[in-house]
């Protein structure tokens, strides 16, 4: 398995009570799966995403990847890992403002430790900006492009590090249903290349774009299934 979780747990407290959002989950996803992770508001699904990627730890249990144990890493460990190994997809891009869409492309290397300015790292953002169709858009900045070319942007970002595994939250969730079509064959082309991808949706169109769907329900996993549109394009 490249991810496998065993009884992981995570609580929360809100004053004097603990709310359990995810509880004793076991899941495992092989490499090159797309993996949708549904559920109603509250389910855990979201509590899932962070704990699986490394955003959060859990309370209990053990998380492997690659199968190194992880859950045990201390932050400056976690951090190295996730910019290592992880890219992520926001519903919200979380790009610069600021920002010109190659630099935003680039901030990952930089954590990574190429040089701000490095002519390798303005070539590799080049090339994952050009990967999903914004070759002509290198120094615009998030204002000046649409909510789908944003999210695309975005994407470049999660693929700049060719990351082992890629966690993707309502990906499509902003987006008005052109460009959200867009994302998906992005997601899904990424995953034909061979792209392991979890993705968080509460839209069923999307979900079924994905191998396998799993549905959450008060922190445990309720149903785990293929796709009824597995190998469709």
């Amino acid at each position: 398995m490249l991810l496998e979780l065993k009884k992981v747990s995570k609580n929360y407290q809100i004053g004097d009570t603990v709310i359990r959002a995810l509880d004793e989950v076991s899941l495992g996803v092989a490499k090159k799966e797309f993996l949708a992770i549904m559920g109603p508001s509250g389910s855990g699904k979201s509590t899932f995403l962070q704990v699986a990627s490394m955003l959060a730890e859990p309370t209990h249990g053990e998380i492997f990847l690659s199968g190194t144990e992880v859950s045990s890493y201390g932050e400056v460990e976690r951090a190295h890992l996730r910019n290592k190994e992880i890219g992520f997809i926001f519903q919200s891009f979380n790009l610069l403002a600021r920002t010109s869409a190659l630099e935003n492309v680039m901030l990952p290397l930089f954590y990574a430790g190429y040089g701000a300015d490095s002519d390798t790292a303005k070539e590799k953002a080049k090339a994952m900006l050009e990967r999903v169709g914004l070759g002509d858009r290198l120094q615009n900045t998030p204002a000046q492009l649409s909510g789908g070319q944003q999210q695309r942007v975005a994407i470049a970002r999660a693929l700049i590090n060719d990351p082992t595994i890629i966690f993707a939250d309502e990906p499509t969730g902003n987006l008005d249903s052109k460009s959200g079509e867009d994302i998906k064959r992005i997601l899904r082309e990424l995953n034909e290349e061979g792209k392991t991808i979890i993705m968080v949706t509460h839209e069923e169109d999307v979900a079924e774009i994905a191998q396998r769907q799993i549905v959450f329900k008060d922190g445990k996993v309720l149903s785990d299934s293929a796709s009824k549109r597995k190998g469709k394009k």
